[in-house]
């Protein structure tokens, strides 16, 4: 009696931790959703603002450049849920050089989403302050000229929140796909 009372609260827990994840996971996908609308919109009122002949593909270099954000991905020494990290401006001077290293690791349910947000926020203000981020920004904007509309930046920290919530996205993912895998196997289990 007492062993199926336990198995019973396991698989509660399970169910709960799954769909925990799956909550998350789609609000990450609204909050994605939200913040590149809210890019594409200060893209447009930039370039309203700027002319038409400063913001365009025209000025952009096409030869090829070196990223200055890449993406890690972590493999767990299970195998089964990997973990993303994106690496965010990287110098172009140095390469090996890595001014921020936006690391996701897996938490608890209830305090995923201000976790995030805090995350966020703590990187959008933190890395406003650091030179070397702001001179890596202002070199990637210069292609646009010597005055650079204060809506072109908000565009350009847009698009990195929206970069930083495709990782989450990813983690959250890898997360509801352990936990749909494992709620799977104690099913399973149950009907043997």
């Amino acid at each position: 009696m007492e062993e199926d009372r336990r198995k019973d609260d396991e698989d509660n827990k399970l169910a709960l931790q799954f769909m925990d994840s799956l909550h998350n996971y789609l609000s990450l996908t609204h909050s994605l959703s939200s913040t590149l609308r809210q890019g594409w919109l200060e893209l447009a009122s930039a370039k309203h603002s700027m002319g038409t002949s400063r913001v365009n593909t025209s000025v952009l270099d096409l030869k090829s450049h070196s990223a200055s954000t890449t993406l890690k991905i972590t493999e767990n020494d299970d195998g089964t849920q990997p973990q993303f990290t994106l690496q965010k401006w990287v110098s172009s001077e140095h390469e090996s050089t890595k001014l921020e290293d936006k690391n996701e690791h897996p938490q608890d349910s209830d305090t995923k989403s201000s976790a995030t947000e805090a995350t966020l926020t703590k990187n959008l203000t933190g890395l406003a302050d650091n030179d070397e981020v702001r001179k890596e920004r202002d070199k990637s904007l210069s292609v646009f000229g010597v005055l650079i509309s204060p809506k072109l930046r908000a565009t350009q920290l847009s698009f990195e929140k929206a970069l930083e919530t495709l990782i989450d996205i990813a983690n959250m993912r890898s997360s509801v796909l352990n936990s749909f895998t494992q709620l799977h196997k104690e099913v399973e289990d149950t009907k043997e």
